[in-house]
Order: structure tokens, then C-alpha cells, then sequence
């Protein structure tokens, strides 16, 4: 699975959740990968940490922004207002 793939997905799926609201990486991960959907779990998380990078996303970790350099288990994924008015193609 290519990066890009992964990256407007993300983008997508989080954008139509809103501000408010978050994402599991795995809910990334089904819509692209059906039944081998665990496979692309590292990738999507990698990808996230990427778009956190950018600006576009928060990963979030019980309720809080979490450092994506420090992060270890279940994460969500939230647009940032950035993301959401971001005019850049995706």
C-alpha cells in the first residue's frame, strides 16, 4: 500500500468526523486493506505521525493530544483546524 493511499484516507475519514471527533488507524486500515487490514497498522501509525508533522492531525491517546515521538498503544486520530481548511490537495 502506497503512502499516499494511506495519507488521503486518513485525511478523508477524519475530515468527515470534524473538529470533535476522532478516528481508530484501524478503521484506516480496514477500508483499505479488507481482511489483511493488520499488515498496514505500522504503515497507518508511521503516516499519522507524518500528518501530525504537517499540522493536519493530533493523535490523541485517552481523551488527550499525545507526543506522537513518545506514544505507545491504543491511539485515534483528530483533524486540526489546519487539516480541516487546508485547500492543498490531498
Amino acid at each position: 500500500m502506497d503512502q499516499d493511499t494511506i495519507r488521503k484516507t486518513i485525511l478523508v475519514q477524519v475530515r468527515q468526523r470534524g473538529l470533535e471527533k476522532t478516528i481508530c488507524p484501524s478503521e484506516v486500515a480496514r477500508a483499505l486493506g479488507g481482511e489483511d487490514w493488520r499488515s498496514l497498522m505500522p504503515e497507518i501509525r508511521s503516516v499519522g505521525v507524518e500528518l501530525v508533522n504537517s499540522g493536519k492531525i493530533q493523535i490523541m491517546q485517552k481523551g488527550n493530544v499525545a507526543d506522537p515521538t513518545t506514544v505507545k498503544g491504543a491511539i485515534r486520530f483528530r483533524v486540526t483546524e489546519f487539516g480541516l481548511n487546508d485547500s492543498e490537495q490531498d
